[in-house]
């Protein structure tokens, strides 16, 4: 997600950084570049302009904090700017007595229906009882697309295949809501393969028969500006009360999520990340322009977590780890839960400075989770015994478990390496009390603005290097290099 701006903006940061006390001119050459970045990201032409001057305003008007760098200063105001860019956003949908009625519309094509399905899924784990409405009449595909989604949730779906009429059908549905004691009503609307007026004046008719309490567009991330121009189409016929931009997992560039909210004013309340149902997810700006900037989105991940992870299974590896005991079982445990999360590229793009080692995995063609399954594979052809003690396992094990996961016996010695490695780290953590494991734990998220830059550091005392002391390290380092050559 993002990648191409999150390249683009950490070049600009780097092209800053180093050259020591920023100036207005290595300023305005930096947010050049953040320009071209969000231009190269498909943002709109007016919300580049804008954003760039209102950043350069506040970073030449305000007190530099003591606490960052001038670099890690304007990355504080590029993230500031950025969430309050696509924000704020309320991501709750309001209830209202005896039901509330949702229309979704949208172009052909943006997953409308599949959103329909999505939504459901979260309005019922929330406890709340919905019923689709197949408004559709267009397209007998999407008929019968909603009544699978129905059939999977559990959820009543109104169909009628006769009607050619989607004000009526809506208008029979609320009654039908009535009886079925349901508490959303979601009515899935007909999409065009363009925006036309035969469209639109359905979906005004829609809107002003059945007066629906919320009104969201459903729109395809990767379409970039199609998608804000036709957000804008949408809203200025209906009245949106909401975005959800589809396909956002697929969305390197980003420029939708960026100028949809300046355009049309109608904020982005869901993203859709996935193909699952469970793939919606709220949209959260300080969130996004984390990852936009580098910086992972660690509340996601744990929310993420929360969701799909065994509680039973982590409370089990939770007392490995207090002992200081950490098997090859539990590392396929930790693997499996893992997975539940998504491909480990998905997962590094959450963690903070990974999303670039994610890219650079892919520049050079390994695939992290073929990797990952080739582990598993070495760890199942084991046995209980040495998958618990691995100490056991000799040239002749080795043989046998490379060659029931169809490998060389090089890969075994590299998985024995990393299982030592990680027990070692497991048995010196359950060495350390309550508050230090927490220190430990903070010490890996502090500073997140740090990740994209800064002044270089003098050895482990965290002092700056002054300028004189920069080129002073540089001739050292030459000189270094010198010798070792003039030496061979």
């Amino acid at each position: 997600m993002f990648e191409s701006l999150t390249d683009r903006l950490s070049s600009a940061f780097r092209a800053m950084t180093g050259r020591g006390r920023l100036t207005e001119s290595n300023v305005r050459e930096g947010l050049e570049q953040v320009r071209q970045a969000l231009l190269e990201a498909d943002a709109s032409v007016e919300v580049a302009n804008r954003f760039v001057q209102n950043v350069q305003e506040k970073f030449l008007g305000s007190e530099v904090s003591r606490a960052l760098s001038p670099t890690q200063q304007i990355v504080k105001i590029v993230n500031d700017e950025l969430v309050a860019l696509m924000g704020p956003v309320d991501s709750t949908i309001p209830v209202k007595e005896p039901f509330t009625t949702i229309m979704l519309c949208g172009l052909q094509g943006s997953g409308k229906t599949t959103s329909c399905g999505k939504l459901g899924k979260r309005l019922i784990a929330a406890g709340r009882k919905p019923m689709f409405v197949a408004a559709d009449l267009q397209r007998p595909a999407a008929i019968d697309q909603l009544e699978v989604l129905g059939g999977q949730l559990g959820a009543p779906v109104f169909v009628d295949r006769e009607s050619k009429d989607p004000v009526d059908v809506c208008k029979r549905a609320l009654k039908e809501a009535k009886e079925r004691n349901v508490d959303v009503v979601i009515l899935d609307t007909a999409g065009r393969l363009h925006i036309d007026d035969e469209l639109m004046q359905q979906l005004k008719d829609v809107e002003r028969k059945v007066q629906p309490d919320q009104v969201y567009f459903v729109v395809d991330a990767m379409t970039g500006q199609d998608a804000v121009n036709s957000a804008k189409a949408f809203n200025e016929a209906l009245e949106l009360d909401g975005v959800i931009l589809t396909k956002l997992d697929g969305d390197a560039r980003g420029g939708a999520a960026l100028s949809v909210k300046e355009i049309t004013g109608v904020p982005i309340k869901f993203i859709g990340v996935g193909e699952t149902l469970d793939a919606l997810d709220d949209f959260h700006p300080d969130r996004m322009a984390s990852r936009m900037l580098g910086m992972g989105d660690m509340l996601t991940l744990i929310e993420t977590a929360q969701a799909k992870f065994d509680e039973e299974e982590l409370r089990r590896q939770q007392e490995q780890m207090e002992k200081g005991v950490f098997t090859l079982d539990d590392f396929r445990r930790q693997m499996s839960q893992a997975s539940r999360l998504g491909s480990l590229g998905k997962i590094m793009s959450l963690i903070p400075g990974m999303g670039r080692l994610s890219g650079i995995i892919g520049e050079l063609g390994v695939d992290p989770d073929k990797e990952m399954r080739k582990i598993g594979g070495l760890i199942d052809s084991m046995t209980p015994l040495e998958r618990r003690k691995p100490e056991i396992i000799d040239l002749r094990r080795k043989k046998r478990i490379a060659a029931g996961a169809g490998v060389d016996v090089k890969r075994v010695n590299e998985l024995l390496e990393m299982h030592q490695k990680m027990a070692g780290v497991v048995k010196s953590f359950s060495s350390l009390g309550a508050a230090q494991r927490m220190r430990q734990l903070q010490s890996l998220t502090a500073n997140p603005f740090g990740v994209l830059g800064g002044q270089p550091k003098k050895g482990t005392t965290g002092k700056r290097l002054t300028p004189k002391e920069r080129e002073a390290q540089r001739k050292r380092l030459e000189k270094e290099r010198r010798n070792k050559k003039k030496k061979k």
